[in-house]
């Protein structure tokens, strides 16, 4: 008897198609993957700061 499951991942740098594929690769019947929460990482910036004088 098939078990149906539902599982939240947490990924960093990945789009869904790639999950998809890595999971049915490893035997993981996907049924459905859906967006929940998208946060974007502050960008590190090199600049300097301009001095005040």
């Amino acid at each position: 008897m098939a078990v149906n499951g539902n599982f939240m991942l947490k990924i960093v740098d990945a789009k869904l198609p790639d999950i998809q594929k890595a999971l049915q690769k490893a035997g993981v019947s996907v049924r459905s993957i859906i967006e929940v929460f998208k946060e974007e990482g502050k960008a590190e910036t090199t600049e300097k700061p301009q001095e005040v004088k």
